[in-house]
């Protein structure tokens, strides 16, 4: 499994500027909800798809990826609303959701950490004026993308150790015995990477600028 979100290709989407492809996945955000209905739904499934693997020209292998990551949670959805309210509700609920996830997809693949880094930053240049640095804010939102992919691959290392053992577990026993050992790893390197900002001072408040007065003539 790669450790980058980004999949290199030569594509039209690839090429468009980060801040258009985040103000198009926020507008089908908005549309999807604005308009709740199975056919603009659906459409807007069948549009990411196609956008995705026509247009950016990105391995089906890794939009299944993303789809089989949330299956078991939109599986859950699906029936939670299907026993509450209805069928049709929960198939809406589902595809809506999908498609968002497949989108977002379609923008981390196409598209650098740096790029959209940059673009929340410049974003979040006015908050300078209460005290925030946007500069932090891009290294949060940073660290959060690239930590998706790590997390998934030590899921995988874990599983796979597991297996070696004897076989895995399956049901709520199997979550517990991978869960526990990936908080453990997960909690261990927030550590090594918290020590390693501080050793930077990258929680170091940048000194004010002194105004010199004039010099007297």
């Amino acid at each position: 499994m790669t450790l980058s979100l980004y999949v290199p290709r030569r594509s039209l989407v690839h090429r468009l500027p980060a801040g258009a492809k985040l103000l198009a996945l926020a507008v089908l955000a908005v549309v999807l909800f604005a308009a709740p209905s199975l056919p603009v739904v659906g459409g807007a499934l069948v549009g990411v798809l196609a956008v995705g693997l026509v247009l950016a020209r990105l391995p089906v292998a890794t939009l299944a990826r993303q789809a089989r990551t949330v299956s078991w949670w939109l599986a859950g959805l699906f029936v939670f609303h299907a026993l509450f309210s209805d069928v049709a509700t929960a198939a809406l609920t589902v595809l809506r959701l999908l498609a968002l996830v497949l989108a977002a997809a379609v923008v981390t693949s196409t598209t650098r950490v740096t790029e959209m880094v940059a673009v929340i930053e410049r974003l979040c240049a006015p908050l300078r004026l209460v005290g925030v640095r946007p500069a932090r804010i891009g290294l949060v939102i940073s660290m959060a993308l690239r930590f998706i992919p790590v997390l998934a691959e030590r899921t995988d290392r874990i599983r796979q150790a597991q297996a070696a053992r004897g076989g895995s577990a399956r049901g709520v026993r199997g979550l517990r015995t991978t869960v526990t050992p990936l908080l453990v790893q997960l909690l261990q390197m927030a550590h090594t990477i918290s020590e390693a900002l501080d050793a930077r001072g990258t929680d170091d408040v940048p000194p004010a600028r002194v105004r010199r007065a004039p010099a007297a003539g």
